[in-house]
């Protein structure tokens, strides 16, 4: 499994604009096959820095996701509206459990 989480900080002025395509990109993605779980967030600390956590079945799924029309539009936008760096960590998962709380 890959399992991405990226930090996106967008400008305060083009923050609307972000969250809509953000809320189209997390609703599509969710559509691909081989995608196990797709959520974008708004950082509690920071209301201005968008979260994605992204689970993938495996290397091919990830290399789908983004070539699809949808993750290229938001590629495309997305210069336009950070106020800052990306980052962006992957993760190369062998299992995963749920746990009880």
């Amino acid at each position: 499994m890959i399992v991405l989480h990226a930090s996106f900080p967008i400008d305060p002025e083009h923050r609307d604009e972000a969250l809509e395509l953000a809320d189209d990109l997390v609703e599509r993605s969710n559509e691909e096959p081989g995608m196990i779980d797709y959520r974008a967030t708004v950082d509690l600390q920071d209301e201005n820095v968008i979260r994605f956590f992204e689970q993938y079945e495996d290397e091919a799924a990830f290399e789908a996701h983004t070539g699809t029309d949808h993750f290229q539009a938001f590629e495309e936008r997305l210069p336009d509206l950070l106020a800052g760096e990306p980052e962006v960590r992957r993760f190369e998962v062998e299992s995963a459990t749920d746990l009880e709380l």
